[in-house]
């Protein structure tokens, strides 16, 4: 393994601070804040191999109206943790950020259910913990940006050995630079019980990390679970109804914020301008409400509908990404 980087306080110049995709950012600047969006999801490799798939300015350019038109109403913040294999390319993106003036906090991490790629088979945990960390503490692809958030995921398959490699890794990462951790999981096999076991053994404080997905369930059994172990949880699914409606996704959030939970969940759409892993067809047959402003426009009054107060919203869109990346330490 690499040697440890030099110790930098990172709260040394007007309180705690994230890296955001233009810069560092003071915490208490972050504002509104959806925790787990995307801007272009691509199959790794595959524009690159056939160019004709994908019209990239024209994606880029509807990047920059709607992260525009995304700040406009009253977001301040977003979390991509778009992460290998699912086509990060934070040079393309970066002029995009510029251009809408939203902040975004960008991630390192691999994005990989079962097998890795052909690079990583005879490389150790370790060995992957170091590339992360040097996103974190020199930038990524080649550009300043750093990496505010560590990402890794597991989903129907379990924790295979490509899986287990990649969670020890962010976990590793983890705790040589204090960056929090996002997931991605599939709840209905409760997968991040499994992520969880897996981050005690390596030693993380689990209020360091945020179980993702979690609010494709509204099974209070599990999601309780999550919660009384330390994590946050992330009810980031917002429009994707193939997964839960709606309609048990609020009822679901204001359960857990009527039993007090409110200070332990995040909310987010999980959307995206691009991806390519569904035609735009299905998407708008399937999931018309999944886009950035569904939140904004439908689910935040349905949960003050259903009870939720105004001051647990701001908790959940303001204070608790505040609080997520407070904590960060030296590295």
């Amino acid at each position: 393994m690499t040697a440890m980087a030099p110790t930098i306080d990172r709260t040394a110049i007007g309180g705690p601070m994230v890296e955001t995709m233009t810069g560092p950012l003071a915490t208490s600047d972050l504002g509104f804040t959806l925790m787990h969006e995307h801007i272009i999801v691509q199959s790794e490799g595959l524009a690159r191999n056939f160019p004709s798939v994908w019209d990239e300015q024209a994606s880029l350019d509807k990047a920059v109206e709607m992260l525009t038109t995304l700040r406009s109403r009253g977001v301040d913040t977003i979390v991509d943790p778009t992460v290998l294999g699912i086509g990060r390319d934070v040079p393309a993106l970066l002029p995009v950020v510029e251009k809408a003036g939203l902040q975004v906090v960008t991630a390192t991490g691999m994005y990989y259910f079962n097998d890795l790629p052909a690079y990583f088979v005879s490389r150790d945990a370790d060995e992957i913990a170091d590339l992360f960390v040097a996103d974190i503490t020199g930038g990524i692809q080649g550009t300043d940006v750093k990496a505010g958030i560590l990402k890794c995921a597991t989903d129907a398959p379990g924790v295979t050995p490509g899986v287990e490699k990649v969670l020890r890794a962010v976990a590793r990462a983890h705790l040589r630079t204090g960056v929090p951790i996002t997931t991605h999981t599939h709840a209905a096999t409760q997968r991040g019980l499994e992520q969880q076991r897996i981050f005690v053994e390596e030693g993380v404080d689990l209020t360091r990390v945020i179980i993702g997905h979690s609010g494709d369930s509204d099974d209070l059994a599990y999601l309780t679970k999550l919660l009384d172990a330390g994590s946050y949880i992330g009810m980031d699914r917002f429009g994707l109804d193939l997964f839960l409606p709606d309609e048990k996704r609020v009822a679901t959030v204001a359960e857990l914020c009527r039993i007090g939970c409110a200070e332990r969940m995040v909310l987010s759409h999980d959307a995206c301008v691009y991806i390519d892993m569904y035609k735009p067809e299905i998407i708008k047959q399937y999931a018309p409400n999944w886009n950035y402003f569904h939140i904004i426009d439908h689910i935040i009054p349905a949960l003050l509908d259903a009870g939720v107060t105004q001051t647990q919203i701001d908790v959940m869109t303001r204070q608790n990404p505040r609080r997520i990346f407070e904590n960060v330490g030296t590295y």
